[in-house]
C-alpha cells in the first residue's frame, strides 16, 4: 500500500472520528437541555390539564387543554400578591442598581489601604444564611410597625442585593481601562460625566447581568415574605402555598401559579439575554 493511500485512509478515519464526536456532543447537549427543561415543561403542561387528567394514573400523554386553572389571576389573593411581588422586585432592582453601581465604581477606583477589607465586609453580608437575620428583622419590624408592608420587603431585599451589586459591578469596572477615563478628563469631562458617558456604556453587559440577578433574588424570595407578611403584602410565591390545603392540593392552580411566577423572570431574561451572556463572560477576565 502506497503512502498516499495510507494518508488518505488516515484522513478519512480522522474525519469520521471528528463527525462522530460532533454527533455525540450534540446528542449530549440535547439530553442535557431536555433534563434541565423537563421540570418547567412538566409544570407548564400540568397547568393546561383538567383536574381529572392531572390525577389520572397512568398519566395521559394526550389531553384536552383548558385555561380553567388560570382563573387564579381573577380570584382570591393571587392577583394582589402578584402585584406585590412586581412592586417589590422592580423597586428593589432599581434602588440596588441606583445605589450600588456608584459604590462599586468608587471602590474600583479607590486608592486606600482598607479597600480589600471593605470589599470583604460587603461580601460577608451575603455569606450568612437568611435565617440568621430572621429574628432581628421580625422584632425590628414589629416595633416599627413595618410588618406586612411592601416597603418593608423592599428594604430587606435591598440590604442583600446591594452587596451583590457592589461585588459584581466592581469586577466589571475593574475591567474598564482607566486610560479611557483619563482621556475623557483631558477633554474636559467631569468625574460624573466620565462615569455616565464612558464607564457605564462600557459596563452595560455587567449592568444587565447584575439587574437580572437582583430581580431574580427579590422575585423568588419565599422565606422573608412568609415570615414578615400576612395578607396585605403577601407575594406570589407565598400565595401559591394557599393552594396546598388540608383537604387536598390543587395541583392545577399550583401549576398555573408557578408558571405565572416564572413568566416575568423568563421575559426579563430574554429581553436582556445579550447583555446577560456577555456580562457573565466578560466580567470573568480583567481587561
Amino acid at each position: 500500500m502506497s503512502d498516499a493511500n495510507i494518508a488518505a485512509g488516515t484522513l478519512v478515519a480522522h474525519r469520521r472520528g471528528t463527525k462522530l464526536r460532533s454527533v455525540l456532543g450534540y446528542a449530549g447537549l440535547i439530553v442535557l437541555i431536555i433534563a434541565v427543561m423537563f421540570p418547567f415543561l412538566w409544570l407548564l403542561q400540568m397547568s393546561f390539564r383538567q383536574t381529572l387528567d392531572i390525577n389520572a394514573w397512568p398519566p395521559k400523554l394526550f389531553f384536552s387543554p383548558t385555561l380553567e386553572h388560570y382563573n387564579v389571576l381573577r380570584v382570591g389573593q393571587f392577583p394582589k400578591s402578584f402585584t406585590n411581588s412586581s412592586i417589590a422586585a422592580v423597586s428593589t432592582t432599581a434602588l440596588s442598581m441606583l445605589l450600588g453601581v456608584p459604590c462599586a465604581y468608587a471602590l474600583s477606583r479607590a486608592r486606600f489601604s482598607a479597600d480589600r477589607q471593605i470589599s470583604l465586609w460587603i461580601l460577608a453580608t451575603r455569606m450568612a444564611p437568611p435565617i440568621a437575620f430572621t429574628i432581628p428583622f421580625f422584632l425590628a419590624y414589629r416595633y416599627l410597625e413595618w410588618s406586612d408592608t411592601v416597603y418593608g420587603l423592599v428594604l430587606i431585599y435591598l440590604t442583600f442585593n446591594l452587596a451583590l451589586v457592589i461585588w459584581m459591578m466592581r469586577v466589571f469596572f475593574d475591567s474598564v481601562p482607566r486610560a479611557m477615563e483619563e482621556a475623557a478628563y483631558i477633554d474636559g469631562a467631569s468625574v460624573w460625566g466620565t462615569f455616565l458617558r464612558v464607564t457605564l456604556p462600557l459596563s452595560a453587559p455587567g449592568l444587565g447581568a447584575t439587574a437580572v440577578f437582583c430581580f431574580l433574588f427579590a422575585w423568588n424570595d419565599f422565606f422573608y415574605a412568609l415570615i414578615l407578611t400576612k395578607s396585605q403584602a403577601m407575594t406570589a410565591p407565598v400565595a401559591i402555598v394557599n393552594f396546598m390545603q388540608y383537604e387536598g392540593w390543587e395541583w392545577g392552580k399550583i401549576a398555573a401559579g408557578g408558571t405565572l411566577v416564572m413568566l416575568p423572570v423568563v421575559v426579563f431574561s430574554l429581553l436582556v439575554r445579550n447583555y446577560l451572556v456577555r456580562g457573565l463572560t466578560a466580567g470573568a477576565v480583567k481587561g
